[in-house]
């Protein structure tokens, strides 16, 4: 059993830019944990702060009552490329969540946000790639609908790489 936070004190989820001091305090976070599970440098997809403006994209952070960032995760579009996306995709980026707010359910409500969002954007099928040594995020999204697909992406070559779908 979980405990959660009063409602006056749970998490809100703020749009941010990924250029944003905090964004970027909590992706060098993540690239650390994807080091150390991976044994390499990170994820090195290219990502650019305008990838994730509206409307074509949004990137949260999810913040406590006292102003800590607790999580973040955000969106881009895609259509058909050279890197095996479709048209109408919009793909997960940097769903992480600090291991100290872990188990309050954040990870699944900043993945409802942003897929609320794409799907206003008319975006049609949200995707993602995760891996092999992140067991957590493939229990997360297979457990909120996602099914394995096609490998698309900068790893879509990557033994370890998994890739996940969703129509939105």
């Amino acid at each position: 059993m979980s405990i959660q936070p009063a409602p006056s004190l749970a998490p809100t989820l703020r749009p941010v830019s990924f250029g944003h001091p905090d964004a970027i305090a909590l992706n060098d976070r993540v690239q650390l944990e994807y080091a150390e599970r991976y044994g390499d440098e990170g994820d090195v997809t290219p990502l650019d702060p305008t990838m994730f403006h509206a409307p074509r994209g949004l990137y949260l952070i999810a913040y406590d009552a006292q102003g800590t960032p607790l999580a973040t995760g955000g969106w881009r579009t895609q259509d058909a490329n050279e890197e095996a996306y479709a048209d109408g995709d919009a793909e997960l980026k940097r769903m992480y969540v600090t291991p100290e707010a872990r188990g309050l359910g954040l990870a699944r409500r900043i993945l409802a946000a942003l897929e609320a969002d794409a799907r206003a954007a008319g975006r049609t099928r949200m995707v993602l790639e995760t891996g092999t040594k992140q067991p957590e995020a493939i229990a997360l999204y297979t457990s909120s609908g996602y099914l394995p697909c096609a490998k698309f992406g900068h790893y879509r070559f990557d033994e370890l790489s998994r890739c996940f779908a969703k129509p939105l």
